[in-house]
């Protein structure tokens, strides 16, 4: 993959992502007896952006179970991850909890009883207790770059405050979805993260459950239908595993039962997902065989 020419575009809206080194290349893939198999930079972090929404939505569904589902919905949505035509049409309520305006709805559920740095404090603890590792931090400089660009998510966030899926100032919420997106993790610590979604909502090295498997699965649905935002159909048919992207560069997915893995290529696609990451990850599959599909 590191000897690729085809590289994709670095984000560049995001005047602090512009900057990445568009050469990086790591991969990681952790399996349920705890073989930990690394490649490339896999131990440089990056800023994780859209892949911070999985661990969002888990604890958003931890604290309020299927009530989520009135204030944001299930379907993939065919259209940018940034789009606000959908909304509207909607009546301000989100079509997924990964495109941009569901993922902030989710981030009100979590903030509704805290103030924004306890609500970020426990999303934090959260990525801490699942990675096994204490030192996953903010980018600041990112979560700053982010506030200062962020027009079309304030859009968003006011659009669904007038029809009161936000119960939050939208101030609070929007601060709290800019730092939870600027979590920095490297492809070790978020394969890490994720092996809880590949061995049925149980973290195979502790044996503690962290969902049932039932919510394990339906988790990794939602990955699998709109991970990709409109991009997810050509992620399922080619790589045929649920996963999340993020404009950082990155991707988790999930081989249930096998293994989760973690790549990272600052490059994306049209659609705004990693172009080397998804081409790593459907050779990947290809070679073991991983495809849920058969």
């Amino acid at each position: 993959m590191r000897a690729r020419p085809d590289r994709g575009e670095v984000a560049s809206y995001i005047p602090e992502l512009a900057g990445v080194d568009p050469k990086a290349f790591g991969i990681a893939v952790v399996s349920g007896d705890g073989q930990v198999a690394v490649g490339g930079d896999a131990d440089v972090p990056f800023s994780i952006q859209s892949i911070s929404k999985v661990f969002t939505l888990t604890l958003a569904l931890g604290k309020i179970g299927d009530r989520l589902w009135r204030r944001v919905g299930r379907e993939p949505s065919g259209s940018p991850f940034n789009s606000i035509v959908q909304l509207e049409a909607e009546h301000g309520i989100p079509r997924n909890p990964f495109i941009n305006a569901g993922a902030i709805a989710v981030t009100d559920v979590i903030l509704s009883g805290h103030q924004p740095r306890e609500a970020l404090g426990e999303i934090l603890r959260f990525m801490h207790f699942l990675a096994e590792d204490g030192g996953i931090g903010i980018d600041e400089a990112v979560a700053a770059s982010e506030q200062r660009t962020g027009f079309r998510n304030r859009a968003l966030a006011n659009y669904m405050k007038s029809f009161e899926v936000l119960e939050n100032p939208v101030d609070f919420t929007l601060g709290v979805y800019f730092h939870h997106c600027a979590i920095a993790m490297s492809c070790r610590q978020l394969a890490m993260a994720g092996r809880f979604l590949a061995h049925g909502g149980r973290n195979p090295a502790t044996g503690f459950s962290v969902v049932s498997p039932e919510r394990a699965r339906r988790i990794n649905a939602i990955m699998l239908t709109c991970g990709h935002y409109d991009g997810s159909g050509e992620f399922a048919y080619r790589v045929g595993l649920p996963g999340k992207s993020g404009v950082g560069g990155g991707i988790l997915a999930i081989a249930p039962g096998k293994a989760s893995i973690a790549v990272w290529s600052p490059g994306l696609d049209a659609s705004g997902n990693s172009h080397l990451g998804r081409i790593a990850l459907e050779a990947l599959t290809q070679r073991l065989g991983w495809s849920i599909f058969g």
